[in-house]
C-alpha cells in the first residue's frame, strides 16, 4: 500500500515567510491609499524642516542658503527616508492588535514574522516616495548632487536601509505597548533626541560640549555624515562602515525581540 506524501503547510514552504510578508505589505499599502495620513506626514514633515531650516539658519551657519542647502539636504534626506515616518509603523501594528486583526493573522498558517515584516516593507515603499519627492523639492530649491549618480543612489539606499533597521525599534514598541497613544509618546520621546541631537542643522564642532558629545556618538549623525559625503563628493572616511555596523546591530537586536514579543502574545 502506497502512502501519500505529506502535504507541506503553507507556513513551512521555502521562503513562505517572504511571500506572506509581501502579501501583507500590499495590504498595508492598500490601507494607505484610503488613509494617506502617515505618508503625508512622512513627506510633509521633512519638506517643512528643509525649507524652514534653510531660510532660518542658512545665512548664519553657512553664509548663504546655497551653501547651506548642500549641507542641510543630506540630513533631511535621512529624516525623510525613515525617521519621520517610523512612528506610524509601530502605531499600525498596535492598532491591528487592538482591532483584532492580529488574532486573525495568528489563526492563519503563516510565519509570525510576516505581519511585522509586511508592515515594515510597506513603509519602505513610502520611504522611496518620500526620497523621490525630497530630491524634487531640493532640486527646485537649487540642490545639485556633486558626486556621481551611483553615489547619490548609495546615499538614498543607505538612508532607507537605516530607516528599515530603526523601524524595528518602533515595531518592538508597538508590540510591547498596549495603547496606540502610548506608542506615539514612547516613539516620540525616543526618536526626538536621535533626530535633533545630530549634525542635521550644524556641524558638531559648533555645538556645546555636552550636546557635541551626544551628537558624535549618535548613529543618526553617522548616517547623515555618510550621505553628506556621498552627495557632495567629499571624503567618506569611516562613516559608511559605521552606519552599516549600526544597521546590523539595530536589526539583530530589535527584530528578534519584536518577533518574540509578538509570538508570546497569544
Amino acid at each position: 500500500m502506497t502512502t501519500a506524501p505529506a502535504r507541506t503547510q503553507p507556513g513551512t514552504r521555502p521562503l513562505g515567510w517572504l511571500r506572506h510578508s509581501l502579501v501583507l505589505a500590499r495590504r498595508s499599502l492598500a490601507k494607505t491609499t484610503r488613509s494617506p495620513g502617515p505618508i503625508v506626514n512622512g513627506v510633509v514633515t521633512p519638506a517643512l524642516f528643509l525649507v524652514l531650516f534653510l531660510y532660518l539658519f542658512g545665512g548664519s551657519v553657512a553664509g548663504s542658503t546655497t551653501d547651506y542647502l548642500r549641507y542641510l539636504f543630506p540630513g533631511i534626506l535621512v529624516m525623510g527616508a525613515g525617521l519621520a515616518g517610523m512612528i506610524s509603523t509601530g502605531t499600525t501594528i498596535n492598532l491591528d492588535r487592538r482591532n483584532g486583526v492580529t488574532d486573525r493573522f495568528r489563526s492563519l498558517p503563516i510565519s509570525r514574522l510576516a505581519p511585522l515584516l509586511g508592515s515594515v516593507l510597506a513603509d519602505i515603499v513610502r520611504y522611496l516616495l518620500a526620497v523621490a519627492i525630497l530630491f524634487a523639492i531640493g532640486a527646485l530649491l537649487g540642490f545639485r548632487v556633486h558626486g556621481s549618480l551611483a553615489a547619490a543612489l548609495a546615499a538614498a539606499g543607505l538612508a532607507i536601509l537605516f530607516g528599515f533597521c530603526v523601524s524595528w525599534v518602533t515595531v518592538f514598541i508597538g508590540v510591547l505597548v498596549k495603547d496606540a497613544n502610548a506608542v506615539v509618546a514612547f516613539s516620540f520621546i525616543t526618536f526626538l533626541p536621535l533626530q535633533l541631537g545630530t549634525s542635521l542643522a550644524a556641524p558638531t564642532s559648533t555645538l556645546p560640549g555636552w550636546l557635541r558629545a551626544w551628537a558624535e556618538v549618535n548613529p543618526v549623525t553617522q548616517v547623515m555624515d555618510a550621505c553628506r559625503a556621498l552627495l557632495n563628493g567629499t571624503t567618506i572616511g569611516g562613516t559608511v562602515t559605521t552606519t552599516l555596523i549600526w544597521c546590523v546591530i539595530l536589526f539583530v537586536v530589535f527584530c528578534p525581540l519584536a518577533v518574540r514579543s509578538y509570538s508570546r502574545q497569544q
